[in-house]
């Protein structure tokens, strides 16, 4: 690992290692020159291959001939922020800290810098970090109508970053935290970067999109149901270690009832509903399109259902409001009954009741008959009665 080049008096060391640290001395003739070599290593845990929210361990050691110097370690990003560590071990020989949690944006190379005032030391170390992982927020919601068509997608970083190692993945399904999970799709990556996906599920129905960017986990549901709410969790593995995405779907649905054309003076209940619980800056709204204040109505904190009793026809609209911006909109049209049907309605209402009162007053008449011919049977039985008592009466005397 040593090499002289004598036209320049250069010592050359290759592969330094902390055990080379010392003072070197040249000698021409009468002549000395001391050099004092300090050398620094730094080490980083995983090779510098990290997932996301994992948190890195750097170790630095140092070495020399004379007393080691006490250290002031500065680190900064990628981006060239600092960053405070947390120490776990500092001893003059060896420095352990612990960096922050990572995200997919903090790869690349970061710079540790090394300060001493006595003896005088300036030094940059850089040192390069991958994480792989993904440029999602932590939890997306995405909202959707009932048989309209929505793709999910998981945004990966591994291009960017040039991941060539192999990963492997899988995305599962629940609708509720407590359910069992349903596995839609296994993937995995090549030496090359190249991704390749395996549908696993056969019962539900979605679609594996053949256009997308590279890097990109998709599944698309081409006619939404209001049960294919939950979460849609993405799920990467490396070495051992997992990391995961979730996408929340909320699904909105509408209904009415009575279901048909609304006629004049009648009512009418719209019931709007989503299939999972709003965040708290999150509400529902119905509204009559060209309407008037009068036919708005909102929803309280934490309602997934809004009911509101209607008179008039026309489009109605109900809103999914999330910090004043409408996430997505169910329009319901109301048609108002024809004339006829009107007429034919209050013919048939008013027909039934001439119905009803015919029958009641048949009824009425009925009875009366009924009663009288009692009373005259009754009246009739009283004269034979007394007929009968006379003639006995004459027989006698």
């Amino acid at each position: 690992r040593f090499g002289i080049k004598t036209q320049y008096k250069q010592l050359w060391v290759r592969n330094l290692k902390l055990s080379d640290a010392g003072v070197y001395t040249c000698e021409y003739g009468s002549h000395k020159v001391r050099t004092s070599l300090h050398i620094f290593k730094l080490m980083i845990s995983l090779d510098g291959h990290f997932l996301q929210n994992e948190v890195p361990e750097l170790i630095l050691m140092q070495n020399s001939s004379s007393p080691l110097p006490d250290l002031r370690i500065t680190l900064f990003d990628s981006n060239n922020n600092r960053v405070t560590p947390e120490f776990q071990n500092k001893s003059r020989q060896k420095y352990v800290v612990n960096l922050k949690k990572l995200e997919a944006m903090d790869s690349g190379t970061w710079v540790c810098q090394v300060h001493s005032d006595s003896p005088l030391i300036d030094q940059n170390i850089p040192f390069a970090v991958k994480v792989l992982g993904f440029q999602n927020p932590d939890l997306e919601r995405k909202y959707a109508t009932v048989d309209s068509t929505v793709i999910l997608s998981w945004r990966l970083n591994s291009q960017q970053i040039k991941w060539k190692e192999g990963f492997t993945g899988q995305l599962n399904w629940k609708q509720e935290k407590s359910a069992n999970p349903h596995e839609l799709l296994d993937f995995n990556v090549t030496e090359q970067g190249q991704l390749h996906e395996t549908k696993k599920s056969s019962n539900f129905l979605f679609e594996i999109p053949e256009r997308k960017p590279e890097s990109t986990i998709e599944v698309k549901l081409p006619k939404v149901h209001f049960n294919y709410s939950g979460q849609y969790q993405c799920q990467l593995e490396y070495q051992g270690r997992h990391v995961q995405s979730k996408i929340e779907l909320v699904v909105m649905k509408v209904s009415a009832k009575p279901v048909g054309p609304l006629s004049r003076g009648a009512n009418m209940t719209l019931t709007c509903q989503v299939s999972g619980p709003l965040p708290p800056n999150a509400y529902l709204r119905w509204e009559r399109v060209n309407g008037t204040k009068e036919d708005i109505k909102n929803s309280e904190q934490n309602e997934v259902k809004l009911e509101v009793n209607i008179s008039a026809a026309g489009l109605w609209s109900c809103h999914l409001i999330e910090d004043s911006d409408r996430k997505i909109s169910f329009h319901y049209q109301i048609e108002e009954a024809a004339v006829w049907t009107n007429y034919v309605i209050i013919g048939a209402s008013v027909g039934g009741s001439l119905l009803v009162f015919a029958l009641g007053c048949l009824c009425i008449i009925s009875g009366t008959s009924w009663q009288r011919r009692r009373q005259r049977a009754k009246r009739m039985a009283q004269a034979r009665q007394y007929l009968l008592e006379n003639k006995m009466c004459q027989c006698q005397q």
